[in-house]
């Protein structure tokens, strides 16, 4: 072998033990890191716009892996614990699914019955009524006074029901209306029976109905002498005075 080869050899063994170096630094680096973040886990992201209150489909969701390290307790690892749930607020995508962004659909208590019927989005809805909300129905109705002698009417506005659960809001639905078309909202509550004839009797009669929210925490019986309107009681001084016999429905 001669010197010139010797000094080839030599070089390629330099290189060599440098790349074996260089391996091992990377190789350290490795481990560190993975010592670290230690090992995966499945999370699942929100992969696309979701509405507050919707029911929830695995199919709004999309799998991630992430080092377990980095996963809260209170994320969502198993798609199945959507069966029955809603979100309870807007959700965005790219959002880590966790088990306080959901909550249990609405369901009917002891003695309630599901009853759904068309509200005017206009008047009733207004974007704000969601599944498990409260909310005081009111009801606006003409009544044709009987203490009077030339056929008067009297206007009535009747609170028909206090503080009933919402269950599920619909999709927004043109009805015909006379010769027009308006849009409706189906909406269906949960009712115990006596409440569920007064709403039933407000959707065929009334003039108008009106859905009023009701805050959380803040679900408080209303006085029976305090659920009944008239415009002329307004003026003696007693909204809820000058009723005729037999308008209050």
């Amino acid at each position: 072998m001669n010197g010139r080869q010797r000094r080839g050899l030599v070089l390629l063994l330099v290189s060599l033990v440098l790349a074996l170096i260089a391996f091992g630094g990377v190789y350290a680096v490795i481990q560190d890191v993975e010592s670290k973040v230690g090992p995966e886990t499945v999370a699942y992201e929100v992969a696309e716009e979701i509405e507050p209150y919707q029911p929830l489909r695995q199919d709004q969701f999309r799998e991630v892996l992430m080092p377990e390290r980095y996963v809260p307790e209170s994320a969502v690892t198993d798609l199945g614990d959507l069966d029955g749930k809603v979100a309870v607020g807007p959700l965005a995508p790219g959002s880590l699914l966790q088990r306080d962004m959901i909550s249990d659909r609405p369901e009917l208590g002891s003695g309630e019955q599901e009853i759904a019927i068309m509200i005017d989005a206009s008047t009733g809805v207004a974007g704000k009524i969601y599944p498990g909300a409260t909310i005081n129905m009111y009801a606006a109705y003409r009544f044709e006074d009987r203490e009077s002698t030339d056929g008067e009417e009297v206007e009535v506005v009747r609170l028909m029901v206090n503080n009933a659960q919402v269950i599920e809001v619909g999709d927004l639905t043109e009805i015909p209306d006379d010769r027009d078309r308006v849009e409706a909202v189906p909406i269906t509550f949960a009712l115990e029976n006596v409440d569920a004839q007064r709403v039933t009797f407000a959707e065929a009669f009334a003039e108008q109905i009106r859905l009023a929210l009701v805050a959380p925490g803040e679900e408080t019986e209303i006085p029976e002498d305090e659920r009944t309107y008239t415009v002329v009681g307004d003026i003696l001084g007693s909204p809820h005075a000058g009723v005729a016999p037999g308008a209050n429905p």
